[in-house]
């Protein structure tokens, strides 16, 4: 591993260029999902070429030139896409939001520390590899771009993949998605969990203890469920995610942020929002198992939930996996309630297995104990 150390830069242009990268990050990753819709837009691809051009500018007006070769290939790489050289595929959205992520992490690093740490020979590999996709060699594109993803995240190699249902599934050779979209659905799926995806944004803006849980949840979702061994239909699953607070629109904006312990009535009114969440998917058949999964995802395992206090047995199974994460989702952002303390993600864990006997379901915990444990070993090692 080297160290970088950057020049002696104002903090306030570090905090600029940090959220620069921030916003031109959030607008990429909503660019990839739609142009796993339509690959072909160019309108798209030139919005991505121009977000990457536009970071490694950023970055070589204050001399960052680490990350500047690995971006310029990047640029390279899109260049061929917008002028419709090459094709567009997830692997590329995997390899551009995985170089973006190595960007945000060496740029906070350097407004913390003064310094950030890198790995030169990672990068350069990297790049060697992004430099052999060329519009003359297309037959081998999906492999190329397939070698720098796990270049950059050894853990998206599925090839090991256990095909039985058992929790001790390799977590550690899974990894959690980039986007909370699932990429093998068909194109009316995809169209419909875009559209629940972009309902939920203005929802989420209404409180500011929202912003960004469904993406959160759902992308969290995906992998535990993997880890699992799938036993949830992904896409109905996703759709849950992103569906299950769209009732908590509706209540009023001073109960949701009321820090003071809430009356009855308007716990009840807060209670009342899985039915308004689950009603609007209920003319919506193809979307049937998401609407049972909104509706029970406050149900617990011993009856003492609500709305219908049902038991563990006539709950659905991605119900039980979304009543986990809703509430690890809860306890580890911040919130109005003047007694919340938002906890690290490890304590966070440790906390929803003290609380879990007869609230949570003991095959989705540990499914969720070993993916978190995979996931929070990653992290630490990055």
């Amino acid at each position: 591993m080297q160290m970088f150390k950057h020049e002696d830069l104002d903090e306030d242009i570090l905090t600029d260029l940090l959220e620069e990268i921030n916003e031109l990050y959030e607008a990429s990753e909503q660019t990839l999902i739609e142009l796993e819709l339509k690959p072909e837009d160019n309108e798209l691809q030139r919005s991505l070429f121009r977000s990457i051009h536009t970071i490694k500018g950023d970055l070589g007006l204050v001399n960052f030139s680490p990350l500047i070769p690995l971006l310029q290939y990047a640029e390279d790489l899109l260049d061929y896409l917008r002028k419709g050289q090459i094709q567009y595929t997830s692997n590329m959205s995997d390899l551009v939001l995985l170089i973006m992520d190595k960007v945000k992490v060496f740029v906070q690093s350097c407004i913390q520390t003064g310094q950030a740490e890198y790995d030169k020979a990672t990068f350069e590999r990297l790049v060697e590899a992004i430099k052999h996709i060329t519009p003359e060699n297309g037959n081998a594109h999906e492999q190329l771009l397939a070698k720098a993803v796990l270049i950059l995240d050894p853990s998206l190699d599925l090839g090991n993949e256990a095909d039985s249902g058992e929790t001790t599934t390799a977590s550690a050779s899974l990894s959690i998605a980039t986007i909370g979209i699932p990429k093998s659905i068909t194109n009316e799926e995809r169209e419909d969990l875009m559209f629940f995806r972009e309902l939920m944004k203005p929802i989420e803006k209404r409180s500011k203890y929202w912003d960004g849980r469904g993406d959160r949840i759902a992308k969290l979702a995906g992998y535990i469920n993997k880890v699992a061994g799938s036993p949830v239909d992904e896409v109905q699953l996703a759709v849950a995610c992103y569906m299950h607070d769209f009732g908590m629109a509706f209540m009023p904006i001073a109960v949701l942020h009321k820090q003071e312990k809430l009356e009855e009535l308007e716990f009840n009114l807060m209670r009342s929002h899985v039915y308004k969440s689950a009603r609007l998917l209920e003319n919506l058949n193809q979307w049937n198992e998401a609407r049972k999964i909104v509706m029970q995802h406050h149900e617990r395992i011993d009856g003492s939930g609500y709305p219908l206090g049902i038991k563990e047995n006539d709950i659905c199974e991605g119900a039980k996996l979304l009543a986990i994460l809703d509430t690890f989702d809860a306890i580890t952002h911040a919130r109005a309630h003047e007694s919340h303390l938002q906890r690290p993600k490890k304590k966070a864990v440790i906390e929803i297995n003290r609380i879990s006997k007869g609230q949570f379901s003991t095959k989705w915990m540990q499914a969720f104990n070993s993916g978190m444990a995979s996931l929070l070993t990653n992290e630490r090692a990055k």
